[in-house]
């Protein structure tokens, strides 16, 4: 129900502009934030059915993080905008991609190539690979 049916005065608040960080903290901010929070089972139960928006949180979340890392990468941070801001958080929260070599089974690759080539294999993987790099810490 809007606030206006619950009789409730929002005429402090710009429309336009309730995304704004002014607005956090507000008795306002807070009631969106309830409602956002139970959202989903609030719907699910209203509708009868289990509903996930994930594709929705994904896409933004995909755009935004790789907005924010080209901003750093490209920008004065270089690389260390890489390893500070994603690297660095998959490895202390352990996040499978890491060893991203791993998943997409160069490592297969390689010991095909191995068997054929033996030390000569020009390998994806390897002892000085990334995959190996964080074999301790993942």
């Amino acid at each position: 129900m809007p606030c206006q049916e619950a009789g409730k005065d929002v005429s402090a608040y710009d429309r336009a502009k309730l995304m704004s960080v002014d607005y956090d903290g507000t008795e306002l901010s807070a009631e969106a934030d309830e409602r956002i929070r139970t959202f989903q089972r609030d719907a699910a139960a209203q509708a009868g059915i289990f509903h996930h928006l994930i594709t929705l949180p994904t896409y933004h979340t995909a755009a935004l993080s790789t907005d924010n890392l080209a901003r750093e990468y490209f920008g004065e941070q270089g690389m260390l905008g890489y390893v500070k801001n994603v690297q660095r958080k998959e490895i202390r929260q352990g996040i499978a991609c890491v060893k991203h070599q791993n998943m997409s089974g160069s490592d297969i690759g390689d010991d095909h190539k191995e068997y054929f080539a033996g030390e000569a294999a020009l390998k994806a993987g390897g002892k000085d690979n990334t995959m190996n790099q964080f074999s301790e810490a993942a």
